[in-house]
C-alpha cells in the first residue's frame, strides 16, 4: 500500500524519471514535502551537533572521574558498533515499526539521552561513571540510528525523483551540526560549565519533536519479502558499499589524528585546530547540494562522479600529510586546501550512493516501497558506520606506528583502491550492456529477413 498522500501513484525511483516531471517537482513542492523537509533537517541538525559536541571537553572531564584514554576511545567507538547494529534492524524493520513512529520515537530519546549525557558528572567516579558513559552513548547510536533510517527512507519516498538532490541538499545540515556542534559545546562549557551544553541542546532536539508529530506524514507500506543479504549480494550494490566505507573511514580517520599533527606540526593554539576541520565542513556542506542537483539532472553521470571522487579523495589523503616519497614541506595552507578539495571529492562519491544503489535493487526485482527505502537506508547507515568504527580504530594505531604522513598516505590507498574497482565495473558493465544490445539488433535483423523471405519468394 502506498503513502495515502500520493494521488499520482507510484513514480520511477532514485531521479530516473521523466525530466518534465523531476522538474515539476523541483519548481513546485507540495506542502507535504516541504513538512518532510523540514523534519529531515532538523534531526540531520540535532543529531550531529549531539555527536559532534563531546570532542572539546568531555574527554577532560571523563579523566577527571578516571576513565583512561582507552576506554575514552572506547566510549567514542561504541558509538558507531551499535549504530551499525541498529540500522540493520530498524531498515529490516521499517515497515513494521511505522517510519514516522520510529522517526518521532528516536528523536524524543536521542534528546533525551543528551540531558542525561549533561548530569553523568554527579555520578560516582570509577567504574560507575564508565558504565553510565556507555550506556548513555549506546542508547544515543541505537536512537540516532532509528530517526536517520526513517528520514531517509521518509525522504526517498516524498522525492522519488530527487533523492539525490533532496539528500545532497539536507547533508548541508549534516555538515552544519558538525561545523556547529565542538565550538557551541566549548563555549558553553567554558562559560556555564559542563552540564549546560547537553541539557540546552538535549531540550532543543526534545522540542523538535511535538512539531514533527504534527508535520511529519504518515507513509505506510506492506512488508517486502527481500532481505539485506539479497541486496548486499548485488554485485554492483557490494562495489558501492565499498566505497561507502572507504569515505566514512577516510572522515573517521581525521578524527584523532588530524588535530594531533596540527599541533604538533604547526604549533598552532589549541582554539584554532577545530578552524583546520571547517575547510572539509563547510567544502562538503556546500558542494553535497551541487551534486545531488547534478546527480539527479544527468542520471547518466552518477556512476562517475562516484569513480572520480573516490580518485580525487586518493589524492588528496597522499598530499594531506604529505606523503614522504613527494617530498613536500608540509605547510599549513597546503593543509587546508587539500581538506577543502577533499570535502568536495567526498560529496562527489557519497550523494550519488544512495540513488545508485535504489536504482539498482528496483532493476533486479525489488519492490517500490518504504520496505526497499527502509533496507537501502538501513543498509547505507551500517556502512557508514563500519568506516566510522575503523577509520579512528586504524587511523590512531597507524599513527602512532608510522606517524601522519604514512597513514594518510595508506587511508589514500583504500579510497584508490574502492575508486578503481569501481571504474571498472562500470566499464565492464557499459561493454557488456553494448555486445547484448548489438546481439538483440542482430537478432531483431534475422527475425525480420526471416519474416519478409516468403513474401520475395
Amino acid at each position: 500500500m502506498d503513502s495515502p498522500g500520493d494521488p499520482e501513484g507510484p513514480r520511477p525511483p532514485g531521479g530516473d524519471g521523466p525530466p518534465g516531471g523531476a522538474r515539476e517537482t523541483s519548481r513546485r513542492l507540495s506542502r507535504e514535502q516541504i513538512f518532510v523537509l523540514i523534519s529531515a533537517a532538523s534531526i540531520n541538525l540535532g543529531s550531529m551537533m549531539c555527536y559532534s559536541i563531546l570532542g572539546p571537553f568531555f574527554p577532560k572531564e571523563a579523566e577527571k572521574k578516571g576513565a583512561s584514554n582507552t576506554v575514552i576511545g572506547m566510549i567514542f567507538g561504541c558509538y558507531a558498533l551499535f549504530d551499525l547494529l541498529a540500522s540493520l534492524v530498524f531498515g529490516k524493520y521499517l515497515v513494521h515499526i511505522g517510519a514516522k513512529f520510529m522517526f518521532v520515537a528516536g528523536m524524543f530519546v536521542s534528546g533525551g539521552v543528551t540531558v542525561l549525557f549533561g548530569v553523568l558528572d554527579q555520578v560516582p567516579e570509577g567504574p560507575v561513571f564508565i558504565a553510565m558513559c556507555f550506556l548513555v552513548r549506546i542508547t544515543d547510536a541505537i536512537s540516532f540510528a532509528a530517526a536517520i533510517t526513517a528520514s531517509s527512507s521518509i525522504l526517498a519516498k516524498a522525492f522519488p525523483n530527487n533523492v539525490a538532490t533532496v539528500m545532497g541538499s539536507l547533508e548541508s545540515f549534516s555538515g552544519l551540526g558538525l561545523v556547529l556542534g565542538p565550538p557551541l559545546g566549548g563555549f558553553l562549557y567554558q562559560s556555564f560549565g559542563y552540564e549546560v551544553p547537553f541539557i540546552l541542546l538535549g531540550c532543543i532536539v526534545l522540542l523538535m519533536v511535538p512539531l514533527n508529530m504534527c508535520i511529519l506524514p504518515n507513509y505506510e507500506s506492506d512488508p517486502g519479502k527481500h532481505s539485506f543479504w539479497k541486496l548486499i549480494i548485488l554485485p554492483k550494490v557490494a562495489f558501492i558499499s565499498f566505497v561507502i566505507t572507504s569515505l566514512s573511514s577516510g572522515f573517521g580517520f581525521l578524527d584523532p589524528t588530524l588535530s594531533l599533527f596540527v599541533l604538533e606540526k604547526f604549533n598552532l593554539p589549541a582554539g584554532y585546530v577545530g578552524l583546520v576541520f571547517l575547510g572539509l565542513a563547510l567544502s562538503y556542506a556546500i558542494s553535497s547540494p551541487l551534486v545531488g542537483l547534478l546527480s539527479d539532472k544527468m542520471p547518466h553521470l552518477r556512476k562517475w562522479l562516484l569513480v572520480f571522487g573516490n580518485l580525487i579523495t586518493a589524492g588528496c589523503y597522499v598530499f594531506l600529510g604529505p606523503a614522504p616519497f613527494l617530498h613536500i614541506k608540509s605547510q599549513l595552507w597546503l593543509l587546508v586546501l587539500i581538506l577543502v578539495i577533499n570535502g568536495i571529492s567526498a560529496g562527489m562519491s557519497l550523494i550519488p550512493a544512495f540513488p545508485e544503489i535504489l536504482s539498482c535493487a528496483h532493476e533486479n526485482g525489488f519492490e517500490e516501497g518504504l520496505s526497499t527505502l527502509g533496507l537501502v537506508s538501513g543498509l547505507f547507515g551500517a556502512l557508514w558506520s563500519v568506516g566510522a568504527f575503523l577509520g579512528p580504530t586504524l587511523g590512531g594505531f597507524l599513527y602512532e606506528k608510522i606517524g601522519f604522513e604514512w597513514a594518510a598516505a595508506l587511508q589514500g590507498l583504500w579510497a584508490l583502491t574502492s575508486g578503481l574497482v569501481m571504474g571498472l565495473f562500470y566499464l565492464l558493465e557499459h561493454s557488456r550492456r553494448r555486445r547484448r544490445s548489438k546481439l538483440q539488433n542482430i537478432l531483431g535483423t534475422e527475425e525480420e529477413r526471416t519474416a519478409l523471405l516468403p513474401d520475395e519468394t
